[in-house]
């Protein structure tokens, strides 16, 4: 049998925040939770709602229903610039869009 629906929201977590550099610390503060919410979430000794899940799926750019449907899918759709280049962080989204950066 494949992964519950909560072990898919959890692993898409883990793959975004691995692709995109961001701690839960950063994903936390995003959503407007503690960073121990989302260590719980994490976990599984909580679930992550469907509010909450639409509101890491927009978070990260992509749609909730690709986040649902587990890490390879929602890594997959994960816009190129949120994704981490050479070790380094990406990022987070700005509310108004991406900026250029003087090099």
């Amino acid at each position: 049998m494949g992964m519950s629906l909560e072990d898919r929201a959890r692993s898409a977590v883990a793959a975004l925040l691995h692709a995109t550099g961001e701690s839960q610390t950063d994903l936390a503060t995003a959503l407007g939770v503690s960073q121990a919410q989302v260590s719980r979430r994490q976990s599984g000794t909580a679930a992550w709602s469907l509010a909450d899940c639409e509101a890491v799926a927009a978070h990260f750019g992509i749609d909730v229903l690709d986040l649902l449907a587990g890490p390879t899918r929602a890594f997959e759709c994960l816009p190129a610039g949120r994704r981490r280049t050479s070790g380094r962080r990406a990022p987070a989204a700005a509310p108004g869009g991406p900026k250029e950066v003087a090099r």
